[in-house]
């Protein structure tokens, strides 16, 4: 219940006044700082300018952790170690997503969504490393059903990664990893909410027809792989949940996380996608995790220094 003082711009003489005039217990915000053409750069001397505002450093912005940038890495420099820290929302987001990469709970189960292989290489080859289950859905999967010789009609293909979803249905096989795909497919024959729509095999879909959500068979067998399971980590959607017609498989994949969770799973929802459907189907407080850091958490999940997180550790 306190008041909330605002400076117009983000750093500068008004800022520097202001903060002198804080007295104990008072808050100051600043504007925006990525309206300083520095910030994105990591700049040393905007950096110095924020530090001398203050005698310690909190940074609580796990979403922008992943970036190098002068107000969430190269700032920490300033601070001696015992005066620079983490903030609640970034500890928690760190704690709770070691509890998937460290010791978790077996069986361990990923679930990976969203359009593209191409944005989830490195975490699909890190999760091969550790998981016990890896449940493929969304427009990802076609690229992995084409790969192993299926037709997938007009559904989305990256041509130039099938050899790479090959390797890693291989990769899959050789660790041991139980690795599915969704066996049916919601299909339409256009990329539109009132398209006409039917559900097939997945490695069947006619020509003019594209997958544009997992069908009631693939529902079935990953629900059933989910509520097996004692650690859950899922990332991105099953389908266009946009439109209605195609958001049943991601609101069935949400809902078995919810039951696993309520007998006892340790479940995390990372990736913008995801977070946004488990919201809008109002079971964000169903699950043991919400993440608030789409890429950041991506990049920690595939095993990368986040800059914001390693200038707190220096």
């Amino acid at each position: 219940g306190r008041e909330v003082k605002f400076c117009p711009e983000p750093v500068g003489e008004q800022a520097r006044k202001m903060a002198a005039e804080l007295q104990p217990g008072e808050v100051l915000l600043l504007e925006n700082t990525r309206f300083e053409p520095g910030e994105e750069k990591g700049d040393e001397n905007l950096a110095r300018q924020w530090a001398e505002l203050a005698d310690v450093y909190v940074n609580d912005a796990f979403g922008t952790a992943h970036r190098a940038h002068a107000s969430t890495a190269t700032v920490a420099k300033f601070f001696p170690k015992g005066a620079k820290t983490m903030g609640f929302l970034m500890q928690a987001e760190v704690e709770n997503a070691n509890k998937v990469l460290h010791q978790p709970e077996r069986p361990l189960t990923a679930i990976v969504g969203g359009a593209k292989v191409s944005d989830k290489i490195l975490l699909l080859e890190r999760l091969l490393d550790f998981v016990d289950n890896l449940l493929i859905g969304g427009g990802m999967a076609y690229t992995f059903i084409k790969s192993q010789g299926g037709q997938v009609g007009n559904s989305l293909v990256e041509e130039d990664r099938l050899e790479l979803a090959a390797q890693l249905l291989a990769k899959a096989k050789d660790k041991g990893v139980q690795l599915l795909l969704p066996v049916d497919s919601v299909i339409a024959d256009k990329f539109a909410a009132d398209a006409r729509t039917q559900v097939a095999p997945s490695n069947a879909i006619p020509d003019g027809w594209m997958g544009l959500d997992i069908g009631p068979e693939a529902v079935a067998a990953f629900s059933k792989v989910i509520t097996d399971s004692k650690t859950i980590l899922w990332n991105g959607p099953m389908g266009v949940f946009e439109m209605e017609p195609f958001a049943q498989g991601t609101k069935a994949i949400a809902e078995a996380v919810a039951r696993a969770t309520e007998k006892g799973a340790f479940s995390l929802v990372g990736g913008g996608d995801s977070v946004a459907a488990v919201t809008q189907m109002g079971l964000a407080d169903k699950v043991s995790f919400v993440s608030t850091g789409g890429g950041a958490m991506l990049e920690f999940l595939e095993g990368k220094t986040l800059p914001g997180i390693a200038a707190l550790q220096e």
